[in-house]
C-alpha cells in the first residue's frame, strides 16, 4: 500500500512581500498583457519548506497556480537588476512549459526571444532571427516594454 503524495503546501506571495520581485514582474506582466492578453497576471507563488528551518520556496507562476522551474533565489530579492533578470527567465520557463507555447515572440520573425543584457545594460529581449541569413541577433524591447514601440522598430 503507498501513501498518496501531498506536496507541499502553497500560498499566493502578498504583495510587498517581496517588493523589488513585485516590481520584476509587473514589468514581465506588461509584456505578458500585450503578447497574451487572454492570459491573467503572473504571480508569486509560495512552497512551505520541506524541512523546518529551511525558508519557503517562491516561483513564478500561472494565474491558476501553476508554475514550471526553478524557484527564485532570495539572495537576489534586493538587487534591482538581478531580480529582473530571474524573474524574466522564471516567467518565460512558466508560460512556455505552461502554455506549450514560445513565449514571447518576435513580431517580425515570429520566433522565442529570450531576456539578456543588452549593450546600454538593460534586459531586453533579443531575437536570433537574422541568424538564418547569418545576421546578427537584434534587440526587440527591453523588458517590460513589448508593445511600447513604433511598428517596425527592433
Amino acid at each position: 500500500m503507498h501513501a498518496r503524495f501531498d506536496g507541499p503546501e502553497t500560498r499566493l506571495v502578498s504583495p510587498g512581500e517581496y517588493p523589488v520581485w513585485d516590481q520584476a514582474l509587473a514589468l514581465l506582466n506588461r509584456d505578458l498583457a500585450v503578447t497574451l492578453p487572454e492570459q491573467e497576471p503572473l504571480r508569486l507563488l509560495a512552497l512551505a519548506p520541506h524541512d523546518a528551518g529551511e525558508p519557503e520556496q517562491v516561483y513564478v507562476a500561472l494565474a491558476n497556480g501553476e508554475w514550471h522551474g526553478n524557484c527564485l533565489d532570495p539572495d537576489w530579492a534586493d538587487d534591482p537588476a538581478a531580480a529582473l533578470a530571474i524573474i524574466a527567465d522564471a516567467a518565460q520557463d512558466t508560460v512556455t512549459e505552461r502554455l506549450w507555447q514560445a513565449w514571447p515572440l518576435c513580431a517580425e520573425h515570429g520566433l522565442g526571444m529570450h531576456p539578456r543584457d543588452a549593450d546600454d545594460g538593460q534586459l531586453s529581449w533579443w531575437c536570433a532571427g537574422e541568424r538564418s541569413r547569418r545576421g546578427p541577433t537584434h534587440v526587440r524591447a527591453a523588458v517590460g516594454s513589448l508593445g511600447l514601440q513604433a511598428p517596425g522598430q527592433g
